[in-house]
């Protein structure tokens, strides 16, 4: 075309404009994604101090419920009540040995899944452990949207986990697509006692990594790894959606009741003092939130 009169090139522009404003606005992340993690300040974001006696907050919890094994073949039925009491200033979720459909155990798997979730956070929770064969705990986070497929791809944070064969034996994991289940990215700490007194379990989810700690002191960080050939960068770092907390004990399953299970140690009861959330406003401006 050798030229274009003026009002057909407004007109051209115009629908341009029209057709444009149709796409749906990406917002890219940051191409610089560069902070001090030692100049990083916290603010409190949610917290459950578990300060009111009686059945745990409903604005702050719901409840997954049902048996089936939950993947793992565990043995445990989950209620929606009378398992998660407060008391005290402190949450008790309890295994009972307990009659229920098929299940011969009863217990609590609190969530906070369509209550709150997040992107990237620092998450601390002061616990007591049971004890016996059997009974495994865990204070741990799951996709709220599973962007990237079903587990393990959309990816797992444990931010604490025991099982009652290994006393005082605590796993902090990351599950992804690449490494998950048995071969799960994870370190075990021996912290002596976790079982007769509280101890506060962490994690600080970033941008580009995810630091662990127990009573203040790093026991693992998973670092963002390169994306290999064939790759897709979520099958190794899934973490960039928002995830949810969850609290429960199970009784025996593939891990839990590897060694068999120890009736005798029921009701056995995990205890948490508090759970908080912060996050970070340096790196909330940093990732665009």
């Amino acid at each position: 075309m050798k030229f274009i009169r003026e009002g057909k090139l407004t007109a051209v522009l115009l629908i341009l404009l029209f057709l444009c404003s149709l796409v749906p606005v990406c917002v890219a992340e940051p191409a610089n994604m560069e902070y001090d993690i030692d100049s990083l300040t916290y603010e409190l974001v949610w917290a459950d101090e578990f300060d009111t006696d009686g059945e745990p907050d409903p604005e702050r919890w719901g409840f997954n419920t049902g048996g089936g094994g939950w993947g793992n073949g565990e043995l445990q039925y989950y209620m929606p009540n009378g398992n998660a009491l407060i008391e005290n200033g402190v949450l008790t979720i309890e295994v009972k040995k307990q009659k229920r459909g098929t299940c011969s155990y009863t217990s609590a798997r609190m969530v906070t899944r369509d209550i709150a979730d997040w992107l990237y956070c620092k998450i601390e929770a002061r616990a007591k452990l049971p004890s016996g064969k059997g009974t495994w705990p865990a204070i741990w986070m799951l996709p709220t949207d599973w962007a990237y497929g079903d587990w393990p791809a959309s990816g797992e944070i444990d931010i604490m986990e025991h099982v009652g064969y290994d006393p005082d034996v605590i796993v902090q994991s990351v599950h992804t697509k690449r490494t998950h289940g048995g071969d799960a990215s994870n370190m075990s700490t021996q912290i002596p006692g976790a079982r007769d007194e509280f101890h506060t379990y962490g994690m600080e989810w970033l941008p580009d990594r995810i630091i662990f700690s127990i009573d203040g002191e790093e026991t693992y960080t998973y670092q963002k790894p390169e994306t290999a050939e064939g790759e897709r960068a979520s099958d190794t770092w899934p973490f960039d959606q928002r995830m949810h907390l969850l609290v429960n004990l199970a009784f025996g399953g593939t891990w839990g009741g590897s060694m068999g299970i120890d009736e005798k140690c029921l009701p056995a009861k995990l205890e948490v003092d508090y759970v908080r959330v912060y996050q970070s406003p340096e790196i909330m401006a940093l990732t665009g939130q």
